[in-house]
């Protein structure tokens, strides 16, 4: 019989820290400016191949008023591999033209107003650059696993946040959703999840319904 999604939650998070005591954000950075760019072009797209890609970007367009001016093409060109480059390489251009001369956000609000910028990516600044509890980031690896782990029964990643604000210790919400993102590309993967080798079965609602049929 699974357990409650309360207990389930103590049992879960307590597992995923201990496997993984280093947790941190996969998008390597050394500014916000880094940071706010990476999370952009990782839209459909790996870590590792976005961390690739802003070495080079990055060497070209080091902060926000060099990549205002930059030439949308010569943009295009170095995104490509990260795909959906057209939009992306708009919305990072657009959003340095209105940074370089301002302050970055300092509000959930604040960075959702930026071209390209939404919940996920405004949660997950808030989170590595401001330590701000409570903030959720769901994207494809947290959404999947909450609902095998059953945090919750919806792909809608605002009602995945909502739930797991109810029972996230707002303290590690940031460390939670990195555990799960890594376990989720580590083992919990979407297509033939490695259950055989997952320390996480006994709470997993998926793995216990499948077991019971």
């Amino acid at each position: 019989m699974v357990k409650t999604m309360n207990n389930n939650y103590e049992a879960v998070s307590s597992l995923l820290f201990s496997h993984y005591p280093q947790l941190r954000c996969a998008l390597e950075f050394k500014k916000p400016y880094e940071l706010l760019v990476a999370a952009r072009l990782s839209a459909q797209c790996t870590d590792r191949r976005v961390n690739l890609v802003c070495k080079e970007l990055f060497a070209v367009y080091p902060d926000f008023p060099s990549l205002a001016q930059a030439n949308l093409e010569d943009v295009e060109r170095i995104i490509r591999p990260c795909g959906l480059y057209h939009v992306k390489a708009k919305d990072i251009i657009a959003a340095s033209q209105y940074l370089k001369d301002r302050p970055l956000p300092r509000t959930l609000e604040g960075f959702l107003e930026l071209p390209g910028v939404g919940r996920k990516i405004a949660n997950l600044l808030m989170g590595e650059l401001y330590n701000e509890p409570g903030v959720i980031v769901a994207d494809t690896h947290c959404i999947r696993l909450s609902n095998r782990l059953g945090f919750c029964e919806t792909k809608d990643p605002v009602k995945v946040e909502a739930a797991l604000r109810k029972i996230v210790r707002p303290e590690e919400s940031m460390q939670f959703c990195h555990g799960l993102v890594f376990h989720g590309r580590q083992c919990c993967k979407a297509q033939n999840p490695d259950c055989a080798h997952c320390f996480l079965t006994e709470y997993c609602r998926e793995f216990q319904e499948r077991r019971e049929k």
